[in-house]
């Protein structure tokens, strides 16, 4: 049975010139979940004019997307996918990996994911 609370949180910090966007979707996504988290996000990310921004995808509590939630979620990452120089997704379903894998694809920073949520925020503190 799918969970009937969905959402995500959102916390942003600022560290000099990076940015850390910590994500946590719950339940399955919608329309309208985008239409309210879409601005915050857009808010945050509006500074950056080089790839800063280090994100903490927390997946664990996540069932997917209605269908018109999963372009919504397109839309966003490839209007801002020059914008992560980092995208840790900590999760426990194989989907996740897949969806780490994709996230490669429009990211032109690194996306990797984690089982382990250590592992996934001591990777995404590490500079190259």
């Amino acid at each position: 049975m799918t969970n009937s609370f969905h959402g995500i949180s959102i916390g942003t910090e600022r560290f000099g010139d990076d940015i850390y966007l910590t994500l946590k979707p719950t339940g399955k996504l919608t329309h309208e979940d985008y239409v309210v988290i879409t601005p915050i996000i857009e808010s945050a990310l509006k500074a950056v004019t080089t790839p800063k921004i280090y994100a903490f995808l927390d997946a664990t509590d996540f069932e997917g997307w209605e269908p018109r939630a999963i372009w919504d979620d397109f839309r966003l990452a490839f209007e801002h996918s020059t914008e992560f120089a980092k995208v840790a997704i900590y999760g426990g379903k194989n989907w996740h990996r897949l969806a780490a894998t994709i996230g490669n694809w429009f990211v032109t920073g690194k996306v990797k994911y984690f089982d382990d949520k250590e592992d996934a925020l001591n990777w995404l503190n590490e500079r190259e």
